[in-house]
């Protein structure tokens, strides 16, 4: 199951860069959880399957020229640890920031748990400063 669990993590992922969230429902069980830290919109959260879709769908709709690409991954078990890169240039509003223009390129783990085939959790770690730093809203 191992190869089988990296190549839903790298489709996953894919689908985020895609902006074709509503596909990993095949992937994903009902009960889904997607743990964000730090949070785009501040803090920390815990998003359902929902949620999830509509954090990237905003994301698309912010950011064009998205590109996803991953670095490494590593499996153990019913664990998926994917390093990766996202690159997205910033032309529309997202969130609280209006459109920068500029684009960005920034890293992140995102940390996956498997159980009876299927996607139950996933922890993402990633680079928000780089990514607010390069798109000029923090020094």
């Amino acid at each position: 199951m191992t190869n089988k669990h990296k190549e839903i993590s790298r489709s996953l992922l894919e689908l985020w860069g895609d902006n074709a969230p509503h596909k990993a429902t095949a992937y994903l069980s009902s009960d889904y959880k997607n743990h964000q830290m730090p949070y785009a919109g501040g803090g920390t959260s815990v998003l359902s399957t929902q949620d999830w879709q509509k954090l990237v769908t905003d994301f698309h709709k912010g950011f064009s020229n998205v590109k996803m690409e991953v670095l490494l991954q590593v499996a153990e078990g019913d664990y998926v640890c994917t390093r990766w890169k996202l690159t997205a240039t910033h032309s529309k509003k997202f969130q609280q920031y209006e459109a920068t223009g500029k684009t960005s390129s920034w890293t992140g783990v995102h940390t996956d748990r498997y159980q009876d085939g299927k996607l139950v959790e996933s922890w993402v770690d990633w680079d928000k400063f780089t990514f607010m730093e390069r798109l000029g809203l923090v020094t």
